[in-house]
């Protein structure tokens, strides 16, 4: 559609709203996409500066004195095993970065968000936009670091490029229920802060990221199931080196991770409906 704006080549104001009705969602994250291009060089160095400085410092570093001490973790090397995690990890961790300010600055700051509700668009069709622009980031991420994990000779199995749809996946998983919270939170007070430091953080250091989640407390080995970086970190595990998780963890896994998207896809529409026409 703004290809054809920019051809000369626009369709008549009926066409264009029946079209906008249609394909609204599209046309919303394509126009979030542009907006993401004015800081895409700061995205990118980031996408690619954290997975190398995790897979250097954890992998490699950290991997260096559990396998002199350990041997094997899970029957492989450090760096095998936490590098899948990582790249889950990384997915979520961004996810919790697009899903908070950039949906306030939609509401409050900026206000994008009411233009495109003021016309034919839908409010569900401007989260889904929102949602749908930003996992394009966590695609790149995926790509990013699974390339990584080839140049440090990580041993992929046939089906790592499972790996690329598993870390969108995740960082869905955890955003788009985040996403919906978001369009709630009307203050500039301390919601996201405590997100990062009381969800976020915990998610990331008990999921069995850094370590297997069997080796932990009883107790603590819940945050790993209500963990969407611990059901991603298990897919990309299998996916990557071909970890025997067995098929019905395969669909449990699976069927978390989508079943968190269908949620938060339905409470993001609700929240944004009701925020948008208030």
């Amino acid at each position: 559609m703004t290809d054809a704006v920019y051809q000369g080549q626009a369709h008549d104001p009926l066409t264009s709203a029946h079209r906008a009705r249609r394909f609204g969602w599209w046309y919303f994250a394509e126009h979030y996409l542009r907006q993401m291009r004015r800081y895409g060089w700061p995205l990118l160095l980031s996408d690619i500066g954290q997975p190398l400085l995790y897979l250097i410092a954890m992998g490699i570093g950290l991997g260096a004195l559990v396998d002199a001490n350990a041997g094997t973790v899970e029957g492989v090397s450090y760096l095998v095993f936490v590098a899948p995690a990582l790249l889950v990890s990384i997915s979520v961790q961004s996810s919790a970065t697009e899903m908070t300010y950039p949906v306030m600055a939609g509401f409050k700051w900026q206000r994008f968000y009411y233009a495109p509700a003021g016309g034919p668009l839908a409010p569900w069709q401007i989260a889904l936009g929102h949602t749908i622009a930003v996992s394009f980031r966590f695609a790149l991420q995926a790509v990013i670091t699974t390339t990584l994990m080839w140049t440090f000779a990580y041993p992929l199995a046939a089906t790592w490029p499972l790996l690329l749809v598993i870390g969108p996946l995740a960082g869905l998983a955890f955003g788009v229920p985040l996403q919906a919270y978001s369009a709630t939170v009307k203050g500039e007070g301390t919601e996201f802060s405590t997100v990062q430091r009381f969800i976020v953080m915990p998610l990331f250091l008990f999921s069995g990221t850094f370590y297997p989640l069997a080796v932990m407390p009883s107790y603590l080995q819940g945050i790993g199931w209500i963990s969407p970086i611990w059901h991603g970190a298990e897919l990309a595990r299998a996916a990557a080196y071909g970890k025997d998780i067995g098929a019905t963890m395969i669909v449990v896994h699976a069927a978390f991770l989508l079943a968190c998207i269908a949620l938060g896809i339905a409470l993001a529409a609700r929240t944004y409906r009701k925020r948008l026409t208030s």
